[in-house]
């Protein structure tokens, strides 16, 4: 396959500008054939030359311009390891061929494996497929988050940090916009046009 086109869901963008940032810094990326990115539907479709470029590269070059790719993550048992560098078989076989999957790490002495993938673009079912082709048995995580469920829990962090932003805003901002109408309008003593108060206004407005 010479080229692969993914959908991912973007979260943190703000206006159309965001979109074409993205689109923008992704384009730079040696093996990017084709991207784009719409806003309304907070999601972006790249087509890419697999053989130049890996998933991973993306989502960091998306997360390293500001913006987040919603992922899922499970922790379950594998088994028929003997040894340390079975570990790193399996840990080459999710990186490096389950396309979504962001960072896969095993560990030996517990036998257990650490996934973080994007559940729009690749499911633990096939998560579960390549470790059993790479010789190892894996056992399904029974408790494992709702991958539909990933994306609305990453907007919703989303949404309580903007509004918690948007109350700190208002905080200052309340006290900055009284204060200077009642100094325009002389109600407030010649204090209030001493020069350290536009140090506090600068303050507040910051």
């Amino acid at each position: 396959m010479s080229e692969q086109t993914i959908t991912l869901p973007i979260s943190g963008m703000t206006c159309a500008n965001c979109a074409l940032n993205i689109e923008r810094g992704v384009k730079k990326l040696e093996g990017i054939k084709q991207t784009s990115v719409n806003f309304a539907a907070e999601e972006a479709m790249v087509s890419f030359d697999p053989k130049s470029i890996q998933f991973q590269d993306i989502f960091k070059r998306i997360h390293d311009s500001g913006y987040t790719v919603p992922t899922a993550e499970s922790e379950f048992p594998v088994t028929g390891m003997t040894c340390a560098n079975c570990a790193m078989n399996i840990e080459r076989a999710l990186n490096k061929k389950v396309l979504g999957v962001v960072n896969a790490s095993v560990n030996f002495a517990t036998e257990r494996v650490s996934v973080e993938y994007v559940p729009t673009v690749s499911t633990m079912e096939e998560i579960i497929s390549a470790i059993k082709k790479a010789g190892y048995g894996a056992v399904p995580p029974e408790d494992v988050s709702d991958a539909e469920d990933a994306e609305q829990l990453a907007r919703q962090a989303e949404i309580k940090d903007q509004t918690q932003k948007f109350i700190v805003g208002v905080v200052f901002a309340l006290p900055l916009f009284a204060i200077s109408m009642l100094r325009d309008f002389n109600l407030i003593g010649m204090w209030s046009h001493a020069p350290w108060m536009n140090w506090l206004f600068l303050l507040l407005a910051t």
